[in-house]
């Protein structure tokens, strides 16, 4: 197998205590517990995708940029039907949906990052004014991102997400942001993150997904901003369902934006 520099999964063995919350989370079953500790079974097994980041509880998964074996589609397939038959449907899948990310074409070869669920965090939102006497000023009235992770959309994020841990959790209904024009600044900065949609996605899943955020993050607070129209208040309710099922003492936050932009209402909910 043919030796190329590209991403792959490192493991900090000092970190992992041998949990295997990583294992279901690669649809190529590169990742084995060995000895109390997760191991690649073989380089070529590796995408590189980063699918398992986010599932590590102590932090021990991260990608690399190094010499290693080109990823070996037909090895996977051949291991999996060997190994895990159970998981070759989740695999075929995955690979549909990032071939473009896999291909050996023009700039492509080695080329494993998948931006919706490769885990990512940063400090201080994005690009802000400039403070150092050797900065340049910044625009005056322009308004800049407070995002400081990714991914965002509640489907995606992984509930061991680092960017969860202590903090207050903006849960925002897709169309807010778009309604309310200084969302950044007003909600955004200095928090954490989730959005989505109760009446196009899966409410159910939604809420398992808070519940699992709620078990595995030391959450500060909650706070949902949705829209006036009725469908939204469901990302109240199942937010509410999911504090009381995982029997987490969270104080819980509503804010209504209306559809012209304005803030109609803010309440702090009892439960």
């Amino acid at each position: 197998m043919p030796k190329i520099k590209r991403r792959i999964i490192k493991i900090d063995e000092e970190k992992c205590n041998g949990c295997g919350f990583c294992l279901p989370a690669c649809p190529e079953g590169a990742l084995q517990i060995i000895n109390g500790k997760a191991k690649l079974v073989k380089e070529g097994y590796c995408d590189g995708l980063g699918a398992c980041l986010g599932e590590c509880p102590q932090g021990a998964l991260r990608i690399e940029e190094r010499e290693a074996d080109a990823y070996d589609t037909e090895g996977v397939i051949a291991h999996l039907q060997e190994r895990s038959p159970e998981l070759l449907e989740k695999h075929l899948g995955h690979l549909a949906q990032h071939a473009g990310e896999l291909s050996g074409g023009p700039g492509r070869q080695g080329r494993c990052s998948c931006p919706s669920e490769a885990v990512l965090q940063w400090e201080g939102g994005g690009e802000g004014p400039a403070e150092g006497p050797d900065e340049k000023p910044a625009q005056a009235g322009k308004n800049y991102s407070e995002l400081r992770q990714w991914p965002i959309q509640l489907h995606l994020v992984p509930p061991f997400a680092p960017y969860f841990q202590n903090s207050d959790l903006i849960l925002a209904a897709d169309c807010v942001p778009f309604a309310y024009a200084n969302f950044h600044q007003d909600f955004l900065k200095g928090k954490a993150i989730a959005i989505g949609c109760p009446k196009l996605d899966d409410a159910g899943a939604y809420r398992q997904k808070v519940e699992q955020i709620l078990e595995h993050a030391d959450l500060k607070s909650i706070t949902v901003v949705r829209m006036e129209v009725p469908c939204c208040y469901g990302l109240v309710h199942l937010v509410r369902e999911a504090i009381d099922n995982s029997g987490k003492d969270v104080p819980l936050e509503t804010v209504t934006i209306g559809i012209k932009g304005e803030i109609q209402e803010r309440t702090a909910v009892s439960r």
